[in-house]
Order: C-alpha cells, then sequence, then structure tokens
C-alpha cells in the first residue's frame, strides 16, 4: 500500500464495476484512497458471484489500509449500462447479459449489511473529479469519458444529474451531425458524438480514408499488424505523421461541438476529459495539441463570457475516479461525518 496521510473516519467501499474488471477502493471521509484494486468481472458467473468476490476482495483490502469493517459507514456502487437509480436495478448491461434486471442495490446491501449508494459509472468518475479531482475547487463539472465508447457525467452543485428516468449525463448520445451522411452510433442513432470522437469510431475513419489512399506510416502498421489502434494513431502523430496529427485535430473539433452544446445547456465551471483516449494528456505533445484545439474550437462555437470563464481541461485522478466517486456519492448520501 502507498503512504497515505492518516486516514479520517467514517471511511467507504468504493466500487466501479466494468466490462472486463472491477475496482474496488477503501477511501475515507476526505476523499483519500486508503487501499485499492481490481478483480476480474467474470460477468458469465452472474451477479451475485460478483458481489461475493467483490466483498472478499473488500476484506483483504480493509486489512491492507488497517481499517475494520465497522469503520464502513456505506458502500458505492458504480456501474455501466442502464439502469433504474430510483429502484437500484440494472436493467441492460452490455455484454453482461446475465446481470439484466438484476435489484442490485438491494442484494448488495444484504450481502455487506451496509447502506448503498447506486450510481452510474460515468456520474461516479464525475463525481469523484469534483469531490477530489480537477474539479474540487468548483460548484459544477460535466466530464466526457473518452475510451472504446464517449461516457460522461454532470455534477451540479453537488448532485449527479442522472434524470428522472436514469438516463441523465448521457454525453456521448449529443447529436452533433444530422443527414444522410450522418455516422451511426453502436445504440444505433444517427450523428451521436460517440459515433465521431471514441476509440472505435478514430480508428473506423483512419481505416476508410487509408482505404481511398490518403499518405500515413500508419500504413506500415495495418500492412504488417493488419489492424491499427487509436494508441497507434496517438503515436505516429506524435512522431509527426500528418495524416494522423489530422486524425487527432479533427476529433478534436467534433469533441468541442458537443461541449459547446453541454455548456450552452448546463453552463458549467468546469469540463474534464478522462478515459484512455486522451492522446497521454498533458505531458503528451499530441495531448496538448488535442487539448488546445478543443479550447479553440469551443470559443469559436460559443458565446464569449462562456468561452472566457469556461474551464476545458484533462481529469487528474486517471481510472481511480470511479471507485472514488462511487464512494463520495456514499459519503454524501449516508456519511459526511467525520470524527
Amino acid at each position: 500500500m502507498s503512504s497515505v496521510d492518516s486516514p479520517v473516519f467514517p471511511a467507504y467501499l468504493g466500487v466501479d464495476v466494468g466490462g472486463t474488471s472491477i475496482k474496488i477502493g477503501i477511501v475515507d471521509d476526505s476523499g483519500q484512497s486508503l487501499a485499492h484494486g481490481k478483480i476480474a468481472t467474470e460477468h458469465e458467473k452472474g451477479p451475485e458471484n460478483g458481489v461475493a468476490r467483490i466483498l472478499s476482495f473488500a476484506k483483504a483490502l480493509l486489512e491492507e489500509a488497517g481499517v475494520i469493517w465497522q469503520d464502513i459507514r456505506a458502500v458505492g456502487l458504480g456501474t455501466p449500462g442502464t439502469m433504474n437509480v430510483k429502484e437500484g436495478e440494472l436493467l441492460h448491461m452490455p455484454n453482461m447479459s446475465g446481470w439484466n434486471f438484476f435489484p442490485i442495490r438491494s442484494y448488495v446491501e444484504e450481502q455487506s449489511g451496509k447502506p448503498v449508494a447506486f450510481i452510474n459509472d460515468g456520474n461516479a468518475a464525475a463525481y469523484g473529479e469534483y469531490w477530489v479531482g480537477r474539479g474540487r475547487e468548483y460548484d459544477s463539472l460535466v466530464m466526457f469519458t473518452l475510451g472504446t465508447g464517449v461516457g460522461g457525467g454532470i455534477i451540479l452543485q453537488d448532485i449527479p444529474l442522472h434524470g428522472d428516468n436514469s438516463h441523465g449525463s448521457e454525453c456521448g448520445h449529443i447529436t452533433i451531425e444530422s443527414g444522410p451522411d450522418a455516422r451511426i452510433c453502436p445504440c444505433g442513432q444517427p450523428g451521436h458524438l460517440e459515433a465521431y470522437v471514441s476509440a472505435t469510431s478514430l480508428v473506423k475513419r483512419a481505416k476508410e480514408r487509408l482505404a481511398a489512399g490518403e499518405a500515413s506510416s500508419l500504413i506500415s502498421v495495418l500492412q504488417r499488424d493488419g489492424v491499427i489502434s487509436a494508441l497507434d494513431i496517438a503515436n505516429h502523430a506524435d512522431q509527426g505523421d500528418v495524416f494522423a496529427k489530422t486524425l487527432v485535430v479533427e476529433t478534436a473539433e467534433f469533441l468541442a461541438r458537443g461541449i459547446t452544446t453541454m455548456m450552452h445547456i448546463i453552463d458549467p465551471a468546469i469540463v474534464v476529459l478522462g478515459g484512455g483516449m486522451d492522446f497521454g494528456g498533458s505531458a503528451s505533445p499530441i495531448g496538448q495539441i488535442f487539448l488546445e484545439t478543443i479550447r479553440r474550437t469551443v470559443t469559436e462555437l460559443t458565446f464569449p463570457v462562456l468561452a472566457e470563464n469556461t474551464i476545458i481541461d484533462f481529469a487528474t485522478l486517471g481510472s481511480s475516479c470511479g471507485y472514488i466517486g462511487a464512494a463520495g456519492v456514499a459519503r454524501k448520501q449516508y456519511g459526511q461525518i467525520s470524527s
């Protein structure tokens, strides 16, 4: 376990369920991660098995952190897919069909003996950044999570926005294109942001243009491996490949449209960008170009007062934001009492 400051109790168990892995952490009342790790989801074994393994792993984390179960005030649980937040029920879990229509909140409460805060994984990640990450100094935050797909979260005055039908904060499904040439989103609808700025769509656009004869050093990767990845595109852009750099810039311009729409609707203090497809973030030259292109394009598209005052930046918590945010929501609902 890495060195941490003296824990502030009560503590919380944060859980971030993903399709391939589940991230779990013990988080204290100040937002400090006392111990964390991950287990394989093994979704084919069903949700009951998954919950049992989560709680078993949590016991090991408690021992590592020097915390007892009585110190845990509540559990925060973030999951992907569609859900009924009010009822605590999973509805449709992409690629995890055995978890569909499962009353996960009540089941975790029964098995753990603790109250459970249930939240969409995108809002959990956003709350983590809002609570102790890049957005910790602000009252409102919108987060775009860029990866295989595009997720997101919205936090307004300490409240995650999930909507009346638990479908709020779906930032990846903003419509940015219309007409017969609009790309089709994996959800089946045309013109959604995810169809333009996800890693999947980036690779698709690259392969289409390479097949049409555009020149790039990526051709050698495609010939050698038979595939290219978003990471390949980022690396070749960093190495000066004009084609790859153009793809990154275009992706930033598409994303700026979605960000601008959210700014016009929500007017957040800060917009943060997280997930695996940040092109290396601020530590990478191409990541810096990506961010500056977004900022410049947003300035061109929005009102001057919003362009001047809305912060757009990379997230800071990395892959920890989900379980930390889930723990933070549990704290919001059941705790916030330091001792």
